[in-house]
């Protein structure tokens, strides 16, 4: 829009799906959403990735975060600097600052992480034949908080639950 970007991903079920299967897509969510909680001002990019990676263990599952792929900073280009891991350690990597817009993406898969890329150069699949499920939003985050440019309500009723501020710019 106007030379602006925006990226989002959602796993749907085709069909009748095992509860595994929505059990990964619906850990993936909240994986999902918790990394954009924890995503603050002055906090760090690390911050996301451990509370994705903390949200996919949480889910009992034999659940991997995909560590092939990242999240990544988003505006006048579809990827732009920072890289945001679906994996990290708290108080590492960049210092939010305040307007930063990121697309955060987990890829969740049932066992093993590794993928395999396919001939086309494009596809990719898991190595195990498992299956793998993600989830994604752009948000900007503000000094008053977060608001989710790529979801209908801007995020407000997930954020609430999680205790973020919602946060949508005038």
């Amino acid at each position: 829009v106007q030379g602006w970007h925006g990226d989002s991903a959602r796993t749907f079920g085709v069909g009748q799906v095992s509860d595994g299967t929505a059990q990964l897509s619906e850990a993936t969510r909240v994986a999902m959403w918790d990394g954009i909680a924890a995503a603050r001002v002055a906090k760090h990019i690390g911050d996301i990735g451990h509370a994705i990676t903390q949200s996919a263990k949480n889910s009992n599952r034999d659940f991997s975060i995909v560590k092939d792929f990242t999240g990544h900073g988003i505006g006048r280009e579809m990827h732009e600097d920072p890289d945001v891991p679906n994996f990290g350690k708290p108080g590492r990597g960049i210092r939010i600052p305040d307007g930063l817009c990121i697309a955060i993406e987990p890829i969740i898969s049932v066992g093993s992480p590794k993928l395999i890329e396919m001939a086309d150069g494009w596809t990719v699949k898991t190595a195990n034949g498992a299956n793998a499920a993600h989830w994604e939003h752009t948000i900007a985050i503000t000094k008053r908080g977060v608001w989710v440019l790529t979801a209908q309500d801007g995020g407000e009723e997930e954020l609430a639950k999680r205790g973020v501020p919602f946060a949508p710019l005038d």
